[in-house]
């Protein structure tokens, strides 16, 4: 079963993805911000991250950066998941190579699990 972290500090948004993805059979983790985010990561080792960048603590960004520090974070699949415009998204995390980014307001939840879906088959 593939295993999705979200790391995200809407828990409404968390919740709705949550329920999503396990009713398609995934197996989904939480974390609210980006501090909690690597501690998941690194425990957890999620076949693919939904990140958010502006988060409390420590921020999208700051996780990604940190994680691709890692031995096995540099590989894992990252989307960022984002109400930022793509070309506000700082040219740092582009990077730090991303699969992805989803604009939250404009996904439904089926239309990210269908594109995590294709990350995964990828």
């Amino acid at each position: 079963m593939p295993k999705i972290a979200i790391v995200e500090d809407d828990q409404a948004i968390c919740q709705m993805y949550r329920f999503k993805f396990e009713a398609e059979g995934y197996n989904v983790e939480i974390a609210g911000n980006g501090k909690l985010g690597l501690e998941l990561a690194e425990k957890m080792r999620p076949d693919i991250i939904l990140l958010d960048l502006m988060m409390p603590e420590m921020n999208g960004d700051e996780m990604l950066d940190l994680l691709r520090k890692t031995t096995w974070g540099k590989d894992v699949k990252v989307i960022i998941l984002t109400n930022v415009g793509e070309q506000e998204i700082p040219a740092s995390v582009q990077k730090l190579g991303v699969s992805g980014v989803i604009l939250k307001a404009d996904m439904t939840p089926r239309q990210v699990a269908n594109i995590v879906k294709q990350q995964l088959a990828g």
